[in-house]
């Protein structure tokens, strides 16, 4: 019994946090919800579910921790070659989301601002977007980004576009990053992708330029606020250079 206190004691030390060093602006990748419901003979819709409740948990944490952007990587738009009944699954999720999870968000000053293009998108899941943006527009804390019919390549086209449209005719890092989806947003500061898989998929390319990325090897429906704490931890434990020595 003394052995597992002071095993227990020592974990829990090794996870101290470094209060004056946590990242502001965290994104996640939620890879594995099929792999982890196929492990259980389940489907994939109960993995998709159980994630949900995985977002609601980190919110919690970033909120306790002070981090002031997290972003969640939902639905790509690569994500259309997936089967229909998933993706359809996925749309009545999001609105499952907003009646069971969104006021505690709002209670808690948590901001929901949707990135991706509208386009291909059901009018009734637009409207749910508005929906969730206006009635969390007065929170100053947390800024959740939830990334919907997002590519990262599309957002700088997307950018590029709208800054011609308007009549901008040479750029900067300036200029472009005010048409970007995560305008007047800072830089990620830390990437988590779950499942052990090392790509980034086509996620904040512009956004993760000085990311320190962590890939745990758990599926995303078991990433729980200890494993949040160990990759922020890891985070701490890196020397972030920006080019220079």
């Amino acid at each position: 019994d003394n052995i597992m206190f002071f095993l227990k004691k020592k974990q829990q030390k090794s996870l101290d946090l470094d209060l004056e060093n946590i990242p502001k602006n965290v994104a996640f990748i939620m890879d594995g919800n099929g792999r982890w419901a196929k492990q259980k003979k389940m489907p994939v819709s109960f993995g998709h579910s159980k994630g949900v409740e995985k977002v609601e948990s980190c919110i919690e944490l970033g909120v306790e921790l002070g981090i002031e952007i997290m972003s969640f990587y939902a639905f790509s738009t690569e994500n259309w070659k997936r089967e229909q009944s998933e993706i359809n699954y996925l749309f009545k999720l999001l609105f499952k989301f907003y009646d069971s999870k969104f006021k505690k968000l709002v209670k808690n000053n948590v901001k929901i601002k949707v990135i991706g293009t509208k386009n291909n998108l059901p009018k009734e899941l637009n409207e749910l977007f508005k929906k969730m943006e206006k009635e969390s527009e007065h929170c100053t804390g947390l800024i959740c980004n939830l990334a919907f019919n997002y590519g990262g390549r599309l957002e700088i086209v997307e950018a590029v576009n709208n800054a011609i449209a308007d009549g901008v005719l040479q750029f900067d890092e300036e200029i472009l990053e005010k048409y970007l989806y995560t305008q007047n947003q800072s830089g990620v500061d830390l990437l988590i992708r779950t499942s052990g898989e090392l790509r980034v998929s086509n996620f904040l390319l512009w956004q993760i330029a000085y990311a320190e990325f962590v890939f745990p090897k758990c599926y995303w429906p078991d990433f729980n606020k200890e494993e949040l704490k160990k990759a922020i931890l890891e985070y701490q434990n890196r020397n972030r250079r920006f080019g220079g020595r």
